[in-house]
């Protein structure tokens, strides 16, 4: 955040002064804004020009990438605007050498005047603070976690589904088909009492005893001695 602010500051100061620049002396006291823009492409002449379509125009443009630079905190843009600024004034003074043979520097008001100084310092200005911004915090990407595994709702015996099956639904007697369907008190041939029918409970009847309706069996009667 702090580096933000301090760039920012530097990189508005840079714009500030690339767009002041124009209106100082340039060159043995002639201002830039009487400079045009064409001529730094096909050589300086001494026609002047309106404001509009001088230097000022290109330095202007590079401030204004500076101001979207510094609101968009984009760092790119910033230096953008700090490489465009310079790079008009250093191809500036390349064709005004070439016009004048050279360029010197004098404190009698005649050579580069304090325009292009403070042209060339506003460009490098935007370049600092370019660097010393931090620029647009990046946004984190959180993976989410996986999911626990969701447990398995407890429906009780039935289950989810009432009419499925369930472990007592499911034969716990393990009876054979033929015996789900056998009357109570019925028994298969092979299965027969080993007592026979008298050891059923079913002939008991009312007499309670075991034996049937018939009773116990019952001994011969013994024989009668032959008295003297």
């Amino acid at each position: 955040m702090v580096r933000n602010v301090i760039g920012s500051v530097l990189a508005l100061a840079g714009a500030t002064a690339a767009v002041w620049s124009p209106f100082r002396d340039w060159y043995d006291g002639r201002p830039g804004r009487d400079y045009r823009v064409q001529d730094l492409f096909n050589g300086i002449t001494g026609a002047g020009s309106g404001i509009a379509a001088s230097v000022l125009l290109p330095l202007a443009f590079g401030a204004l990438i500076a101001l979207i630079g510094v609101v968009l905190r984009s760092r790119l843009l910033v230096a953008l605007a700090g490489l465009i600024v310079l790079g008009f004034t250093v191809l500036w003074m390349v064709r005004q050498g070439q016009a004048a043979g050279s360029l010197t520097v004098s404190t009698d008001g005649r050579g580069l005047g304090d325009g292009v100084a403070m042209a060339a310092g506003g460009g490098v200005l935007m370049l600092i603070g370019a660097v010393v911004m931090s620029g647009r915090p990046r946004q984190r990407t959180y993976e989410p976690h996986p999911a626990p595994p969701a447990e398995a709702d407890d429906w009780g015996p039935y289950g989810p589904d009432p009419t499925g099956p369930v472990p007592y639904r499911q034969n716990p007697y393990h009876l054979r088909p033929d015996d789900e369907a056998r009357p109570y008190g019925e028994t298969r041939p092979h299965e027969a009492q080993p007592y026979g029918d008298q050891g059923r409970r079913g002939d008991e009847g009312a007499h309670g005893d075991g034996y049937g309706p018939d009773g116990p069996p019952t001994l011969p009667a013994p024989n009668k001695r032959d008295e003297w």
